[in-house]
């Protein structure tokens, strides 16, 4: 069996690299287990957000997010996709300090933001506690269901003529082969490897760590809320630091439920639910919006994300392989980044360039 490109992993970037290659003409197969959304997809809280934390982040988040809005009237209903906004919100002064330093830099890429006053903040989400200083509103950051958007894209491209193979799972790989766990060999003339935390088991030069998080849904609560809410110490909880961590971080649904993140573990493995963790988190959820209060929570579940030592992903050419490349190392933006992935992947394989750099996210940035 021989094909254009044989994509690891099916979760919301293999699906999307399938979707985009299998578009250009090439013959791709996908090869995942039982449940392809089960993995770091499922873990994550699809918030397609613009982040700044360094150039090329802002240059793969951009990117991507102006692909989710070309996607978006294709998107099934199910995938609920919308429009809402973050807005970043900021506790104290030194905080609306870094709301208007992430303006600045916003204004000057041209992205669309603006500075909320304590007023302005609380006409637009009623239900945030009083005394906050004020937030930053990103109008054209979105959400969206990643399960059914993952499987829209999958299936859009077995419809271009992609085949998925499995359930199974890939033993071994070498340089344009792999071998799944009934000894059957798969060849390819380029091997994309986007397997999230597994993908250091079949490449373990590739620096990746499991980073597990905590994610809680509401029944259908009478509090609304109309834009994804972050703290913007979210930022500093979410990056750069091995400690545990949570931090205030509340999506709308269009179901009326509330999902409620965020936490991050380095060094869990077992992926039970951690009440403590969960504990903090809903303290924290609370603090900042007292509503959250009432609800119950109808589920409560763990995901393991792939983290990388630089916060960026492994995009492009593997070291010491001429065929494999690499599709992974996302943490929590894989769901915002994987469309840009897609397109970086086909570019690199086609041999042609792109409309951003890829360098910054080449495997072999570290190397040596």
């Amino acid at each position: 069996m021989t094909y254009d490109v044989a994509i690891i992993g099916s979760g919301i970037v293999g699906a999307a690299c399938a979707d985009r290659l299998a578009s250009e003409g090439l013959s791709v197969a996908v090869i995942d287990g039982p449940d392809p959304v089960s993995g770091a997809t499922a873990a994550g809280m699809g918030h397609i957000v613009v982040m700044d934390d360094s150039e090329a982040q802002f240059a793969l988040t951009s990117y991507s997010q102006k692909l989710w809005d070309e996607l978006a009237d294709e998107l099934p209903a199910e995938s609920e996709f919308g429009q809402c906004g973050t807005l970043w919100i900021a506790a104290d002064a030194d905080e609306l300090a870094e709301a208007e330093r992430k303006l600045a830099n916003y204004t000057e890429r041209g992205v669309r933001a603006e500075i909320l006053d304590e007023r302005s903040l609380r006409e637009a989400e009623p239900g945030l506690r009083e005394g906050l200083a004020g937030a930053l509103l990103v109008p054209g950051d979105s959400v969206v269901y990643q399960p059914f958007a993952a499987v829209f894209l999958l299936n859009r491209a077995v419809s271009k003529g992609a085949k998925v193979i499995g359930p199974t799972v890939v033993c071994s790989m070498g340089d344009g082969t792999m071998e799944d766990w009934s000894g059957e060999v798969i060849s390819a003339e380029a091997v994309v490897l986007a397997a999230g935390c597994g993908s250091r088991d079949l490449v373990p030069s590739l620096d990746i760590k499991p980073r597990k998080g905590h994610l809680v849904i509401t029944g259908r609560s009478e509090s609304k809320v109309n834009h994804q809410l972050v703290e913007l110490g979210y930022i500093r909880s979410a990056h750069g630091t091995d400690e545990d961590s949570v931090a205030f971080n509340i999506q709308p649904r269009i179901t009326g439920q509330l999902l409620i993140g965020s936490s991050r573990q380095f060094g869990a493995e077992d992926d039970s639910v951690d009440l403590e963790i969960v504990g903090r988190m809903m303290k924290r959820a609370i603090e900042y919006f007292p509503p959250a209060a009432a609800s119950h929570a109808t589920r409560i579940w763990t995901g393991f994300r792939p983290a990388t030592p630089d916060g960026l992903p492994y995009i492009g050419k593997i070291s010491g392989y001429e065929k494999v490349f690499a599709a992974t190392g996302h943490e929590g933006l894989g769901i915002t980044t994987s469309l840009g992935t897609a397109a970086l992947i086909a570019d690199e394989i086609s041999g042609r360039e792109s409309v951003i750099p890829r360098e910054p996210y080449s495997p072999s940035r570290t190397d040596g």
